[in-house]
């Protein structure tokens, strides 16, 4: 089973290196992003799992009605990419139910930051994907914290996908800078030792982000736009190739269902 999941937001990566980009901008590139992705989907009948921000979601809704009608999953990126605090995990989980009439049972921090999961039960969430179990300078060290799905405080917890060996991130950035074969080969290594694969992008990959006004590093760009495109497809037709389903998270816990 092969998880595929989106973290859709405004797109602030540029501010981070001092780089120049109004929200008007961010929720266009976004926006653009998704468009290109839920057409790929689409294609290929295909079902994911959306992390929205509130801001996202209030100035896309009609992206958001789109992904539901596909039949897709809708999760909380809680209310901002950049500013959180924790009533935001209520009240976006709250907003979003009553923007699109759907009920949201999982949640992934912004930057996969940590949260207390005490807070996470509380708002009523069953599910947080805010776990990449591996090693990344300048972002955290999870390299005790279990590769696979597992019960903490009332909260499923579900880490982003590593290789079961040295735990090499599996995410968006291997994704553009691995060579694709190299990453297939260790995702497919990750199915047969933990039966899944759980792998996040954002709608901002699918589009040409290598202006210079954003100051971003190369590694952040390589392969995104029409080369994300392309790759992306390719990565889906080797899975369906091997007979891999794809899913929604929220279809798939519903085994860890006390």
């Amino acid at each position: 089973m092969i998880l595929l999941s989106f973290d859709i937001e405004e797109f602030d990566m540029p501010l981070e290196y001092e780089g120049t980009i109004s929200l008007e901008e961010q929720l266009s590139v976004s926006r653009k992003g998704l468009q290109n992705i839920l057409r790929i989907l689409k294609k290929h009948q295909i079902k994911a799992t959306f992390f929205s921000t509130v801001i996202f979601a209030e100035n896309n809704q009609d992206l958001i009605q789109e992904l539901l009608s596909d039949g897709h999953e809708l999760a909380s990126h809680t209310w901002f990419h950049s500013d959180f605090e924790e009533k935001h995990l209520l009240e976006s989980k709250l907003r979003l139910e009553e923007l699109f009439n759907t009920k949201i049972i999982g949640l992934r921090m912004p930057r996969m930051s940590p949260v207390s999961d005490d807070a996470v039960a509380n708002a009523g969430y069953f599910y947080n994907s805010s776990i990449n179990p591996t090693f990344l300078p300048g972002r955290y060290n999870n390299l005790k914290v279990n590769r696979t799905a597992f019960w903490q405080n009332n909260v499923l917890q579900m880490p982003a996908s590593v290789s079961p060996l040295f735990r090499i991130p599996l995410f968006w950035l291997s994704f553009h800078n691995f060579p694709l074969q190299l990453y297939q080969i260790l995702c497919n290594r990750c199915i047969k030792s933990t039966g899944y694969l759980n792998v996040y992008f954002h709608p901002w990959e699918f589009t040409d982000i290598s202006t210079p006004k954003y100051k971003l590093p190369a590694f952040t760009f390589k392969n995104t736009g029409a080369k994300m495109e392309q790759r992306f497809e390719n990565f889906i037709q080797w899975a369906l190739g091997k007979n891999y389903n794809f899913g929604t998270i929220k279809d798939f816990v519903k085994q860890f269902e006390k």
